[in-house]
């Protein structure tokens, strides 16, 4: 259909409004796990949701691949909202920094006026948070290699490196869940371990899903989809993902450690 303005206006959909409710549903089923202990709310919920941003994502790549309607000012807003969600994002973790430099500059007779409190065993910040750090930091390199390959057109290189970044992820993940197991206290032990607790989880949650989306990416550039010039998304992923690398780099410095000496 010819149109004589660069925009796209999208035509009416059910899935926002569901994936909302289904999202709604899954929030309401996280309390009733934490305060009654039935999990089955939940699980129906985050499947549902998990299928309804799946079907809504796959329209999505049908209008931006094969219908062409993300033209270069649709991409433009794209890069826009994703910078400004980030922004958001800064905010949501510049609250746990808030509060950890708060405790620590301002110690109260609560936690004896020492820091890290006392009777409280920190991690070794030279041990495994160092591993985590260079796996990070390695991730970011390849995926920056992989998007240079999308760029280039070097199909084969694109999706080398975009596995070998998703498999340091998984390693990542691996061995934060080893140090959860392993750590000697909770998230109950002191405000110290909450606010520790609090910033790594949801730092690894982000990093969870900005893991799916990658392997979404992953899918497309096998499937030949991305392109030198329309591969918007897949920018914005990165971007996202060095967001989240430089948020463990002060999470690294600040919390592990500056907070335990």
């Amino acid at each position: 259909m010819y149109r004589n303005h660069p925009f796209h206006l999208v035509d009416p959909s059910p899935w926002p409004v569901l994936t909302s409710f289904s999202a709604l549903t899954m929030a309401i089923g996280l309390l009733v796990w934490i305060h009654n202990k039935v999990f089955f709310l939940i699980l129906l919920s985050t499947f549902f949701t998990f299928i309804l941003a799946f079907i809504w994502w796959r329209d999505i790549v049908r209008e931006s691949t094969y219908l062409r309607f993300h033209l270069l000012l649709v991409q433009r807003g794209l890069r826009i909202r994703m910078a400004l969600f980030i922004t958001s994002e800064v905010f949501f973790f510049l609250r746990f920094f808030w509060t950890f430099f708060h405790s620590r500059l301002a110690t109260t007779n609560e936690v004896g006026y020492v820091w890290p409190p006392l009777g409280l065993e920190t991690l070794d910040p030279l041990a495994v948070p160092l591993l985590n750090t260079v796996v990070l930091l390695s991730s970011r390199v390849t995926v920056t290699y992989s998007h240079y390959s999308v760029v280039q057109r070097m199909f084969f290189d694109s999706v080398i490196r975009l596995v070998l970044t998703l498999f340091l992820r998984i390693f990542f993940t691996v061995l934060q869940a080893m140090e959860y197991a392993l750590a000697p206290l909770t998230i109950s032990d002191s405000v110290y371990r909450s606010i520790f607790f609090m910033a790594t989880r949801f730092h690894r949650f982000h990093v969870i899903v900005r893991s799916i989306f990658l392997f979404a990416a992953l899918f497309r550039i096998m499937s030949r989809h991305l392109i030198p010039t329309q591969h918007v998304r897949y920018e914005c992923a990165i971007w996202y993902w060095h967001f989240v690398d430089v948020v463990w780099i002060f999470l690294y410095i600040s919390i592990y450690w500056w907070g335990s000496v």
